[in-house]
């Protein structure tokens, strides 16, 4: 992320945005399970919100300074840090109750890797496991803070085919001017 995107990302105007709107609709009627993959958790925000509700988190972060600071900040808690590509996860088959994923998907540089990461999210997924996310739509406002970042927004219009591609059923979108939820159940 470039400065300006990596200051918003770990804002307090940000954390109030998400405790406050995006992440209750993100998570609205999801039933993760006790034991959740946590797929690009930047800062840790969304880890703040998520470890006073869920039992365990795996976190999978790709940037080694992030992935680092957030594993110094949750030593002791019920979060486990880990450092790795989404694209290329190190986790077994069917070791996670549910899966999440906050606004990061656009981080993703090419979609034939956004599909690699929601194929390895549907193999490490218990049957019957949610993913469940929210992520960013085309606006100025994205363009402007991704200027020098990686931005390859994903469209809301052709995901729920993406999702159903990568083993997923029972896929729900909901699109909002600003973002859009998603969540799907692994057959």
């Amino acid at each position: 992320m470039n400065r300006i995107h990596h200051w918003l990302c770990a804002s307090n105007s940000w954390r109030e945005t998400l405790r406050d709107d995006v992440m209750p609709w993100a998570l609205r009627g999801v039933d993760l399970g006790e034991n959740v993959l946590e797929i690009g958790p930047g800062p840790g925000l969304t880890t703040d919100f998520l470890r006073e509700r869920i039992a365990r988190i795996t976190s999978l972060e790709i940037d080694p300074g992030l992935a680092n600071s957030l594993r110094s900040r949750m030593r002791g808690s019920n979060v486990e840090v880990v450092e790795g590509d989404a694209s290329e996860m190190p986790f077994s088959d069917e070791s996670f109750s549910g899966a999440v994923s906050f606004t990061m998907l656009h981080h993703v540089p090419k979609a034939e890797l956004q599909d690699k990461l929601l194929r390895e999210t549907r193999r490490v997924l218990k049957p019957g496991a949610t993913f469940a996310g929210v992520d960013s739509r085309s606006s100025w406002m994205m363009k402007l803070l991704h200027i020098g970042d990686v931005i390859n927004l994903v469209d809301p219009d052709t995901f729920a085919a993406r999702l159903e591609n990568a083993g997923f059923e029972d896929v729900f979108l909901e699109t909002t001017p600003r973002r859009f939820r998603f969540r799907a159940r692994r057959a």
